[in-house]
């Protein structure tokens, strides 16, 4: 639920985010590499909320912790109370054994044809 929020917060400005032009113009980035971090937030927390591409939404979500863990959170050191890693790199972890696991029994990966249930 996280990464939809603060996804739509990017991609849509909902919740109050800045949306893609602000926050490409607040890291010195294109507009369309906004709309990369924000879909692949968006799109990275359904298909793990769902189950439906669970694996390539867990990619999505360990390419945007890390890019959040270097770029953002890093130089504040580790504690969270700082604006430092620890919570980015926790999710970082899970994303990973999710990856490495792959969705569970209450997925709705089940209902995808064969070839897409293991993405």
């Amino acid at each position: 639920m996280a990464f939809l929020y603060h996804g739509g917060g990017i991609l849509l400005g909902a919740f109050g985010g800045p949306g893609p032009e602000q926050f490409a113009s607040s890291h010195h980035w294109p507009v369309l590499l906004a709309y990369v971090v924000g879909a692949a937030q968006v799109g990275g927390g359904l298909a793990v909320l769902t189950g439906i591409l669970f694996r390539l939404g867990a990619v999505c979500i360990i390419a945007v912790m890390l890019g959040a863990i270097f770029i953002v959170h890093l130089p504040h050191g580790f504690d969270v109370s700082n604006g430092g890693a620890e919570y980015a790199f926790t999710q970082l972890l899970l994303a990973l054994a999710f990856l490495l696991t792959g969705p569970g029994g209450y997925s709705l990966a089940s209902r995808l044809p064969a070839w897409l249930r293991n993405l």
